[in-house]
């Protein structure tokens, strides 16, 4: 079944949901650098809060790259505004990725282990590739179980649930690459020179939508 997850993701045409930004850089000074999403859905309706979304996988070296800029963005973003990370499953090879991430949130690792993973897979060269494999450095860093971890991975019908949820939501904010960023469910940066101007981007769009949209 698990399997057939990333197959039925990438099988989802993806939607031509967003129209352009505003058009006035006086008012906007990243008028025409981001996407609108015309239907908007948060990844949380039921928490009013304005939320923060980036998307994206270990297996994507650009995700790798972007790591210690996005938790820059976190400590810089301001209280009450919340952050999440969901993984995209595009492919068969990106699954295990994305099965990792929620048994790795379930079985309550280490968070730090976030950032060593992009390290063990990018910097290192190991070849995590598989959920064996995988499971074999959360045992041998993180002293978990490896048949609980893959267990939680493959078996569990809630993490299996949720990727598929993500997937689909992913298609709805039209996002078909990684890292992707997504601000309250409305906003998503597109045109930016480097991750430093992702960050300041996605800044004005939070307070863009702490002033009500304005």
């Amino acid at each position: 079944m698990f399997k057939r997850l990333s197959l039925l993701f990438v099988g989802l045409t993806l939607a031509t949901a967003c129209s352009a930004g505003p058009a006035d850089p006086a008012a906007d000074p990243y008028a025409g650098k981001y996407d609108t999403i015309a239907t908007p859905q948060r990844l949380d309706p039921k928490d009013g809060k304005v939320e923060v979304v980036e998307v994206f996988s270990y297996g994507c070296i650009h995700c790798a790259h972007f790591e210690p800029t996005v938790e820059e963005l976190q400590k810089k973003l301001p209280k009450g505004v919340v952050f999440h990370a969901i993984p995209a499953a595009f492919n068969d090879a990106w699954l295990p990725y994305a099965q990792a991430y929620y048994a790795a949130q379930k079985l309550k690792v280490d968070p730090k282990a976030h950032a060593a993973l992009f390290k063990a897979i990018h910097t290192d060269h190991y070849p995590l590739r598989t959920i064996e494999e995988l499971a074999d450095w959360y045992a041998a860093n993180y002293g978990l179980d490896k048949a609980r971890f893959i267990d939680a991975a493959t078996k569990d019908d809630a993490i299996r649930q949720r990727i598929l949820a993500d997937g689909k939501l992913i298609q709805k904010w039209g996002v078909d690459g990684t890292p992707a960023i997504i601000v309250d469910g409305k906003y998503r940066p597109k045109d930016f020179k480097d991750f430093d101007e992702l960050n300041a981007m996605t800044l004005s769009l939070v307070d863009k939508e702490l002033k009500g949209g304005k």
